[in-house]
């Protein structure tokens, strides 16, 4: 027989803590409300078809846009949400591109915003929709008309986010960074891009939203592939659940992209906490 002394009892290591009820309640579950309120939302909706007895063509049931996501995932869909995806990335890259230049140009000089605020802002006030058939038919219903609406949807969100974040730079650090003899690119890089990325980065989170909007517009003015071009073709034939499954992956994109942006913004702005 072993004899196990008491210096050895004593440092025994002790066994890993099952979580108690009081741990469980000191956590943050909100990441648990949105499944749970898409959960709802689907039963809501399910009950509602039932209720109701809803034709398809009306309002067709979950299981029944689930089916036809699984047939169209078989098939073309993937094409077309790429063309969407294309169509939205290059808008942003243009229109963000755009934005952010013009912006810290007017940021840093007053006189200029002067004269471009008024003419800037007209254009702003022109709905997107109003104006998507003119560029449909200047620049023709391939791929740099969507484009184009995409960029021009994206601009002014980033443009004023832009404005204000120069501007908000602080003078006193602005005072410093001369009598350091910094640079211009050094003025930029060290000090008005770090103080003026919170702010761009707002705007940037409501640019990539409007991007899957001004991709959508610029497809219902002609296009032959993409989500939008989907809608279209589900309203002609009264195929709801076509125009539902187009409408779901809308969502995702944009989801994805404001995520894109969150993840972006905590890994650049980490200096911040």
């Amino acid at each position: 027989m072993f004899e196990v002394s008491k210096d050895e009892i004593r440092y025994r290591p002790r066994p890993f803590p099952l979580p108690t009820r009081r741990a469980w309640n000191g956590r943050d579950h909100s990441y648990l409300l949105a499944p749970l309120i898409f959960l709802c939302v689907i039963a809501l909706w399910a009950g509602l078809v039932e209720w109701r007895a809803y034709p398809p063509f009306i309002l067709p049931s979950p299981a029944l846009v689930w089916q036809k996501f699984l047939s169209m995932a078989a098939g073309s869909l993937w094409l077309h949400v790429g063309v969407t995806l294309v169509e939205i990335v290059l808008g942003l890259l243009i229109g963000l591109s755009a934005a952010f230049a013009l912006g810290y140009l007017l940021g840093k000089h007053r006189s200029l915003e002067r004269i471009a605020a008024p003419y800037i802002v007209a254009s702003q006030s022109i709905p997107v929709v109003a104006i998507a058939p003119l560029i449909v038919i200047w620049m023709g219903s391939g791929l740099a008309s969507k484009v184009a609406v995409t960029a021009l949807i994206t601009f002014f969100p980033t443009l004023v986010a832009t404005i204000v974040g120069v501007r908000s730079v602080d003078s006193d650090l602005h005072d410093l960074m001369r009598s350091l003899r910094a640079t211009r690119s050094q003025m930029f890089w060290k000090l008005e891009l770090p103080s003026a990325l919170p702010m761009i980065l707002g705007g940037l989170k409501l640019s990539a939203t409007l991007a899957v909007v001004g991709a959508v517009v610029g497809e219902f003015m002609g296009a032959t592939a993409g989500l939008g071009y989907l809608i279209n073709l589900g309203r002609g034939v009264l195929d709801t659940p076509m125009i539902f499954v187009a409408i779901f992956m809308l969502v995702l994109i944009a989801q994805a992209l404001y995520l894109a942006v969150v993840l972006l913004e905590a890994r650049l702005l980490h200096w911040q906490r």
